[in-house]
């Protein structure tokens, strides 16, 4: 190994831990995120670095273009069917990670968060990653994804807007968010009573084939029957958020930084549920706008 191409490996350990932050970003599973940076070194220890001014800035670029190329390669699979066997178990994605690690940092980043992530284009992904939460010039982002900056500008503003959120609107009103906060809370402690109370007497509870996954949707009905199904989701829970869904309050669940599952609810004029629909169908994800909620 040359002496530049030594300096570079040992700046490239240096900046691990940014990098896999980037990375991690950027793709929302850590075991991708492990990959990508493998991948770079991969690139970077067989490029000329011999006119690198800035070798960590330098990498961070490197770093970046595998994640774009992961991401695209990603939404082109999005609309594929999954499957009987993908229905079973979700597709890998990237080297195996610790659970608890990945557990703590998407609490770290933001479950919500990784979720709208996960519902941007790569370029919008990219740009607002990149500038939002690195302070990478829109310059060199533009460069990346061969835009101009004031186009990549556009990309990083859109994806803010939807990352950001915006307010419940009125047709929402506070306690409808409240009982959404409450389910949320009762499913992930696994609290029975808590979520028995939260449901109308004639609460329905339809889901796609996708969700548990049978051969065709699921209709529940009845407080009981509906809570038990409910708790049978707590492990889906605890990688959950509170989203807006078509406008309206309603939760998200993530895998590995992955939108898999999403709910949507209706009330009664108590602010008790009367219905959930869940959506785990990759084409009908694909239809719905989610959002933050500021």
């Amino acid at each position: 190994m040359s002496a530049r191409s030594d300096d570079m490996a040992r700046r490239f350990e240096r900046d691990r831990p940014r990098l896999r932050a980037v990375a991690y970003r950027i793709l929302g599973s850590l075991g991708e995120a492990d990959d990508a940076l493998q991948d770079a070194w991969l690139r970077a220890d067989r490029a000329d670095t011999s006119e690198v001014a800035n070798p960590s800035g330098w990498l961070t670029t490197v770093v970046a273009r595998v994640c774009l190329n992961l991401l695209r390669a990603r939404d082109a699979r999005r609309e594929e069917p999954l499957d009987d066997g993908d229905r079973r178990q979700p597709a890998a994605t990237g080297t195996a990670a610790d659970p608890a690690e990945e557990a703590q940092l998407a609490d770290e980043v933001g479950i919500a968060l990784l979720i709208v992530l996960d519902t941007l284009g790569p370029a919008e992904r990219l740009a607002f990653v990149l500038h939002d939460m690195f302070d990478v010039p829109f310059d060199d982002i533009a460069a990346m994804l061969d835009k101009t900056p004031a186009a990549t500008r556009q990309l990083a503003s859109r994806a803010r807007r939807r990352v950001r959120g915006v307010p419940a609107p009125e047709a929402d009103p506070p306690r409808r968010r409240r009982a959404v906060d409450a389910y949320l809370a009762a499913t992930r402690g696994g609290d029975f009573d808590a979520l028995v109370a939260l449901l109308h007497p004639d609460v329905v509870l339809s889901a796609d084939a996708a969700v548990v996954p049978t051969p065709e949707p699921v209709t529940v009905s009845g407080v009981e029957r509906v809570a038990r199904g409910a708790m049978a989701s707590m492990g889906r829970a605890r990688a959950a958020a509170v989203v807006l869904v078509d406008g309206r309050v309603g939760m998200a669940m993530a895998e590995h930084g992955r939108l898999r599952v999403v709910l949507r609810f209706d009330f009664a004029a108590d602010g008790r549920i009367t219905g959930i629909d869940v959506v785990a169908e990759p084409a009908r994800l694909n239809e719905l706008d989610i959002t933050g909620i500021s």
